[in-house]
């Protein structure tokens, strides 16, 4: 259950990034109230995750996935430039977090 927590507590990641850039600044009340509450359900998340977790792998793959996603959300809403060392980038984040998960499984 702790691994589908931090799955959750990192998609929530992604929604609250984009969600900040929506609140231009904190200027746009709505989009800075729900930003606010995603930071406070994926941090929840997160710390139900971190009852059985190891600190070090949950939050470097909260934050893999949050990069990832964020990244790939940039691209493809945002329109953001698609280099190849980008996707180089962000394929190296994606190795990262599959090895720690592994890592992590393998110890326990």
């Amino acid at each position: 259950m702790s691994w589908f927590h931090l799955i959750i507590a990192g998609l929530l990641e992604v929604a609250w990034a984009v969600g900040l850039k929506q609140t231009a600044g904190w200027t746009r009340l709505w989009p800075s109230i729900i930003t606010v509450a995603l930071m406070i359900a994926s941090f929840h998340f997160l710390s139900l995750a971190l009852r059985t977790l190891p600190l070090g792998t949950a939050y470097a793959i909260w934050t893999g996935i949050g990069a990832v996603g964020t990244a790939l959300i940039g691209l493809f809403i945002f329109d953001e430039p698609r280099t190849t060392a980008r996707l180089v980038c962000i394929l190296l984040i994606v190795a990262g977090v599959v090895g720690l998960k592994l890592a992590s499984t393998s110890h326990n």
